[in-house]
C-alpha cells in the first residue's frame, strides 16, 4: 500500500505536514508507506530534524507550490511540478494507491476530475463530510461544497455514493438515508428537493428514510443526509464553528469535542477512480496524521470496487 500526501499543501506546510506523516507512519505496518510529494532534500532534514527517520518514507520530487489564491485549472496545467499536480499523475499512473492534500481545494477537485477521473455511470462526484452523532459514532454529509448546483439524478447518485462509504469505511450495516429539507412531509422543499424525493423512494439500492430537518443532523435519524453543495457547504461551516465557540466559551464537552475537523483529518471526494482526500487548510499534525489513517482506511475498504460495482 502506498499513501500518497502533499508534504507542500496547507497553512502550516511543510512543518504541520512532516509532523502529522511522522506520526501516521507509526501506526502503518511494514508494507504500508507513504510517499512524501514535495522539495525531496528539504522534506528528508525537516523529517531528521523532527526526530523522524527519512528512510521510512518514499519521495517524489515535486518543488512547485499551488497556492491557496490561485485559478484551479490554470494552476494544475500551469505547475506540472507541483505537488498536488504530481500526485494525480502518480494516482493516475496507479503508482500510489490514494493521495491527500491539505492545499487548494479546487486544484485538488480538478485534478480529480482530469486525472483519475470520475467512475463510469457517475454524473458529478461529491465532497462527503463527516458529522458525529448525539450518542456515538458518525454520519455523513454530502455534497458539502463540489456542486453548488445540482440536478435531482445528482442527489439520487450522492445518496447511493454516501450509502457505499457509510457500509464499507464506517461499517454500518443498510445505512438510512435522509434528504436534507425544510420539513418532513413529502411534498415540503424547493423543486430540487421536491423533484429528488420520488427518486429517493424508488432507488431501491438505498435505504431512504424520507426528508431530514437540520435538527435531526446529529441524531440518530439517518446515516447518510444528501443535499446540493451549497446547502451542504454551509450547514458544514456552520458545524465547524461549534467546536471553536465551545472552546472560546471555556466550555469542554466530549460530543463538541468530536466537531474538532482534526480527529477526521479531512473530507473524501466520493465517485472519482481512487481514494481521495481534501484537507482542511489549517490543518495541523494532528489532522495530518488522521488525514493519513483515513486513506489507509479507504484503501482496505476497497470502497472503489463498490462503487464500480453498483454504477456500471
Amino acid at each position: 500500500m502506498k499513501i500518497g500526501l502533499d508534504i507542500l499543501g496547507g497553512d502550516y506546510a511543510p512543518k504541520a505536514t512532516i509532523t502529522g506523516a511522522i506520526e501516521a507512519q507509526k501506526q502503518l505496518t511494514g508494507d504500508q508507506k507513504i510517499v512524501l510529494f514535495g522539495k525531496t532534500e528539504e522534506t528528508k532534514q525537516l523529517i531528521d530534524q523532527a526526530g523522524g527517520n527519512s528512510s521510512d518514507f518514499e519521495y517524489v520530487e515535486a518543488p512547485e507550490v499551488i497556492a491557496m489564491g490561485e485559478h484551479p485549472t490554470k494552476a494544475i496545467t500551469q505547475k506540472p511540478n507541483s505537488s498536488i499536480a504530481k500526485g494525480f499523475e502518480y494516482l493516475k499512473n496507479k503508482e500510489i494507491d490514494s493521495f491527500a492534500s491539505a492545499g487548494n481545494t479546487g486544484a485538488m477537485l480538478v485534478g480529480s476530475m482530469f486525472s483519475v477521473k470520475a467512475i463510469p455511470g457517475v454524473l458529478r462526484p461529491a465532497i462527503a463530510s463527516i458529522v458525529p452523532k448525539l450518542k456515538s459514532g458518525f454520519g455523513l454529509l454530502l455534497d458539502v461544497g463540489a456542486n453548488a448546483d445540482c440536478k435531482p439524478e445528482m442527489l439520487n447518485q450522492f445518496a447511493m455514493l454516501g450509502s457505499l462509504f457509510a457500509e464499507h469505511v464506517f461499517n454500518v450495516s443498510n445505512p438510512k438515508v435522509g434528504l436534507l429539507n425544510i420539513g418532513e412531509e413529502e411534498e415540503k422543499g424547493n423543486i430540487l428537493t421536491t423533484s429528488t424525493y420520488p427518486l429517493l423512494k424508488a432507488n431501491n439500492k438505498i435505504n431512504f428514510i424520507g426528508n431530514a430537518e437540520g435538527r435531526d443532523l446529529f441524531s440518530d435519524h439517518a446515516d447518510v443526509y444528501v443535499c446540493d453543495g451549497f446547502t451542504g457547504n454551509v450547514v458544514l461551516k456552520l458545524a465547524e464553528s461549534f467546536y471553536v465557540v465551545t472552546l472560546k466559551k471555556g466550555f469542554k464537552d466530549d460530543f463538541f469535542d468530536r466537531f474538532n475537523y482534526e480527529q477526521y483529518g479531512g473530507s473524501p471526494i466520493l465517485g472519482v477512480n481512487a481514494p481521495v482526500i481534501i484537507g482542511h487548510g489549517i490543518s495541523t499534525p494532528e489532522a495530518i496524521k488522521n488525514m493519513v489513517l483515513f486513506s489507509r482506511d479507504m484503501i482496505e475498504s476497497k470502497f472503489i470496487d463498490s462503487i464500480r460495482s453498483i454504477f456500471n
